[in-house]
């Protein structure tokens, strides 16, 4: 029984260090995920505390993890990881039976799963966990030792640590579709090998004051203006895969609102730079400014893109940069595009040779 235990016990521990990873990789998107959630369940009040609740909410999973593995505490650790995994399984099981949001984000952007396949694994790790609890009298649970604590406390300082860093200067790993070297215009397509859904389209009618339903195909054979028709739906009989663009919203639109996007996309080497809002221009605009002189040197056009763009346009009048091109994207494009505020890009002809965040600027152009 001990072996077993040990191996379910690490088994555990790693899963849940090995999610905390992915995700501290880049926090922005769990919260973004969060937002979602929020915005299904209309609770809006929550989503300025989302970024904080990402941080946390990766730290405690990667630090828990490293727990359970060093045996610490194990008796405190198996209730909060059974905590941690109720929350998780009730909110993929949301998103598997509901539908919203598409899908939960358990092991962000980097290892994109389906709902149903997040929510049976949450389902198991519940079984384990509670089997944990269940022999918890078969452990040592009460272990504070220096050797034991030393992990937890490097732990802690890496998780905040790397997240951190996420925040500051981009995630290490980058599992987005606007990664260096990527084509946007080849991300804006739906892949070859995509599988369509399949629909079947399906008539209500009435007749005798009776509700026939039956499908396009499939007429009944006395069908006439006795039947009063009464609706249509197209319902989904087999789910398609691959089927969708990794990159979706995205097109730029200048001050006078003309579509740009093409010509944008196909002009040489370019900066582009990235940022939401301008909430917080006064921060970078000193590196701004740098940049912009050195690109100037060099004759590289420089663009903003924004999804506030009169905002922007003021902001650079007030420079005496009013030759500076403003163009406005859509806001939930711009946050997977950039997950730093803002994110310098060098595009040549739609594909990102260099990707930095504003405290890095410069090497976009060495």
């Amino acid at each position: 029984m001990k072996v077993v235990l040990l191996l379910v016990r690490w088994a555990v521990g790693l899963l849940f260090i090995f999610s905390g990873l992915v995700k501290a990789n880049d926090p922005l998107g769990l919260s973004y995920k969060m937002q979602e959630f929020f915005e299904v369940w209309k609770w809006h009040g929550f989503e300025p505390y989302t970024l904080t609740a990402s941080i946390v909410l990766n730290s405690v999973e990667i630090v828990a993890g490293v727990a359970l593995l060093m045996g610490w505490a194990l008796r405190y650790i198996n209730w909060l990881l059974l905590a941690l995994i109720l929350l998780f399984t009730v909110l993929t099981g949301y998103t598997f039976f509901t539908g919203m949001p598409k899908n939960c984000g358990c092991f962000g952007d980097c290892l994109p799963i389906s709902s149903g396949v997040s929510f049976g694994k949450d389902v198991v790790l519940t079984v384990l966990i509670g089997f944990l609890l269940l022999n918890a009298s078969k452990t040592d649970s009460f272990v504070f030792s220096f050797r034991q604590r030393l992990p937890i406390l490097l732990s802690t300082f890496f998780a905040f640590g790397f997240q951190l860093y996420a925040l500051r200067y981009l995630p290490l790993v980058d599992c987005l579709p606007y990664k260096e070297m990527a084509s946007i215009p080849e991300a804006m397509k739906i892949p070859s090998n995509a599988i369509a859904d399949s629909f079947v389209i399906e008539f209500t009618y009435r007749k005798n004051g009776r509700e026939i339903r039956f499908p396009a195909s499939d007429f009944p054979a006395d069908f006439s203006a006795a039947y009063e028709f009464v609706g249509r739906e197209d319902r989904l009989i087999r789910k398609g895969s691959n089927n969708e663009a990794p990159i979706k919203g995205f097109a730029l639109q200048g001050i006078s609102g003309a579509d740009s996007t093409d010509a944008i996309l196909n002009t040489g080497p370019a900066i582009w730079i990235w940022a939401a809002s301008m909430r917080s221009f006064d921060r970078w605009k000193a590196s701004f400014l740098a940049l912009e002189k050195e690109a100037r040197k060099k004759n590289l056009p420089v663009l903003l893109i924004t999804a506030q763009p009169n905002e922007a346009a003021l902001r650079l009048s007030a420079l005496a940069l009013t030759d500076l091109p403003v163009f406005s994207c859509d806001l939930k494009a711009i946050q997977t595009a950039a997950r730093v505020e803002p994110t310098i890009m060098l595009v040549d002809r739609g594909t990102i040779r260099k990707k930095r965040s504003i405290g890095c600027a410069l090497s976009v152009i060495e």
